[in-house]
This record gives C-alpha cells, sequence and structure tokens, in this order.
C-alpha cells in the first residue's frame, strides 16, 4: 500500500455551516451550539461555524451572529465565518467588537464559473477576483485570517467543465491578493482522483507556499476516493461534515459532503493521526440524528469502527 506523505492531517468540520445549509427544517441555534462543542470534545478543532449571507436566501444561517457568541472561547480552536462579499467580511469582524472573541477566519468564495457565480453570489469570474481581492485585503487588515475556496474547481452544474486552467489562474490571482490558505471546492462531486491529482499539481504550481485544502462532496461516491488523492499529492488539510451532510442550495442535486466520520476511518486505518475520536463521532452522529429526525448518509457510522 502507498504510504502518504504526510503522517498527520487536519480536519476542517464544516457540518454546522454547510452541513446544514441546505436543510429545510431549521435547526436551533442551541443544537448547533451543542453539536460544535460535542465536535470539539471528539477532538476537532477546526470549524466553519456559520455563513454571512443574506438570511432570506439562506434561512438556516439567520442565528449565524448567535451561534458564534456561544461557542466556547478556546484558543486551540478556531472558527471560520462564510463570507461572499465585503458585507459578509464586515460582519465576520463585527463578531469581534467589544473584545469578544467571534471568528478568528474569514474564509472567501469565489467561484469558478461564470453561471453558478452569478447565481451562488451574484458575480462572474472577473467580479468575483475584484470582490475577493477587497475581501481579503479588509479580512487581513481587520485581523482574519484570509483564506479563499474555489467554488466549482472540478465542474460546474450549468456550464459543465471548467478548465484546470481556469482554475489555476484563480489561485495564482488569490495568492497574488493575498490568502493565507487556498482551498478546491468540488461544489457538486464530478471530481475524480486522477483529476484531484492534476488539479492540486497546477494550483501548487501557479500558488507556490500558499497551503492548500481541498473540499470534497460525495454527490457521485467518489468523495473518499478523491480524499485520498489528495493526501497522496501532500495536503494536509481536508474538509468534511458530520454525517455526509450537506447541499448548495444553489447547485441542482449537489448532495452532501463527505462524511467526517468516514474520512477518520480512512485516516485511522492508515496510519494518519488526526487527534479526533471515531468513537465519539459516531454517538455525536447518532445523537444529531435525532434532531434531524433521520439517519445521515455517513457509512462509517453505520457499520462503526474496525479495531483489528
Amino acid at each position: 500500500m502507498p504510504v502518504p506523505p504526510a503522517g498527520e492531517i487536519q480536519i476542517v468540520e464544516v457540518g454546522a455551516r454547510d452541513g446544514l445549509q441546505n436543510e429545510a427544517e431549521i435547526i436551533g441555534t442551541g443544537h448547533k451550539v451543542a453539536l460544535l462543542t460535542r465536535l470539539i470534545d471528539a477532538g476537532l478543532r477546526r470549524f466553519e461555524v456559520a455563513s454571512f449571507v443574506n438570511p432570506a436566501r439562506v434561512p438556516q444561517m439567520a442565528d449565524g451572529e448567535a451561534v458564534i457568541a456561544a461557542l466556547p472561547d478556546r484558543p486551540d480552536v478556531r472558527y471560520i465565518g462564510l463570507c461572499l462579499n465585503k458585507r459578509g467580511v464586515l460582519r465576520a469582524l463585527a463578531t469581534r467588537d467589544g473584545g469578544k472573541r467571534g471568528v478568528d477566519e474569514a474564509g472567501c468564495v469565489l467561484v469558478a464559473s461564470d453561471t453558478f457565480g452569478q447565481k451562488n453570489q451574484g458575480q462572474t469570474i472577473a467580479e468575483g477576483i475584484a470582490e475577493n481581492r477587497a475581501m481579503l485585503r479588509l479580512a487581513r487588515e481587520g485581523g482574519l485570517f484570509a483564506q479563499v475556496t474555489i467554488s466549482a474547481a472540478f465542474g460546474c452544474p450549468f456550464e459543465g467543465h471548467v478548465p484546470p486552467e481556469t482554475v489555476a489562474r484563480l489561485a495564482a490571482e488569490m495568492a497574488d491578493a493575498g490568502a493565507q490558505e487556498i482551498a478546491l471546492a468540488d461544489t457538486i462531486g464530478v471530481g475524480v482522483p486522477s483529476q484531484v491529482t492534476d488539479l492540486l499539481g497546477r494550483v501548487a504550481e501557479a500558488a507556490p507556499g500558499v497551503p492548500l485544502r481541498v473540499h470534497f462532496h460525495n454527490t457521485r461516491n467518489t468523495g473518499i476516493a478523491n480524499a485520498w488523492a489528495a493526501i497522496m499529492a501532500g495536503v494536509t488539510t481536508l474538509d468534511s461534515s458530520l454525517g455526509g451532510l450537506g447541499g448548495c442550495p444553489f447547485a441542482p442535486r449537489a448532495t452532501g459532503n463527505i462524511a467526517t466520520e468516514d474520512l477518520l476511518f480512512l485516516a485511522d486505518r492508515s496510519a494518519i493521526t488526526t487527534g479526533v475520536d471515531l468513537a465519539k463521532l459516531i454517538a455525536i452522529n447518532n445523537w444529531f440524528e435525532t434532531i434531524l429526525g433521520r439517519p445521515m448518509p455517513s457509512m462509517v457510522a453505520k457499520a462503526g469502527g474496525f479495531s483489528a
């Protein structure tokens, strides 16, 4: 079996934001905070906790500031707020007013196709580049870690193929704009491992020295295979969502993220350290299913771990 380049990875838990944003039934603020608190207890240390977007477009995220205000103030944990425009960054910065903890990172978003960009956040690629340049600068000046996700990097729900040259060019633009981390997102779950390897290589060359992160959806059951390809390519930071929850309100048929339990099982059985307790994650999955009122997609939560 091939040995991954790194013996340790960091899992960014996105369940409270990307996992819940597409849920039709509103999950209460208290349950969101309880979910995040339990996940911290399981060993996760970096979280997407809210999205600073128009609540009329994404009602599930309307209580973002309330969730953030109630989160544990722990120096070993980092909280990310998703921002689609400068207003979003200003809201992220406002969570720190008056000496409050607030969020630690502004998670900016640049979409790799014009059509999806216009539907998702009202921006063409060119407009997204300009807006993200301003967002990254504003975030850094305000003391936030300024990172950006290139969304639809592996394919667009409306335009289909996204040229890898486009993604590499956008990564170069964001590196020049001061992005402190760049994530590649397979927003609609169409990527395959060979594409992951190729695209990561192109982006690493286009944005040398900028840490890379990956965000995979499991829409077509390739998410975990793609995660392994990214790990083998040297990526050490991967997004996932408890139970495999997720989806994008503005991308037709875009289903859940890769499940944190499934990614953790892959890492554990491959001698890759994460600092996260699988048994605790499965217990959290079982509890949160009672909140949702239905099972979640994670395979490992259903089958359990394996200690042989």
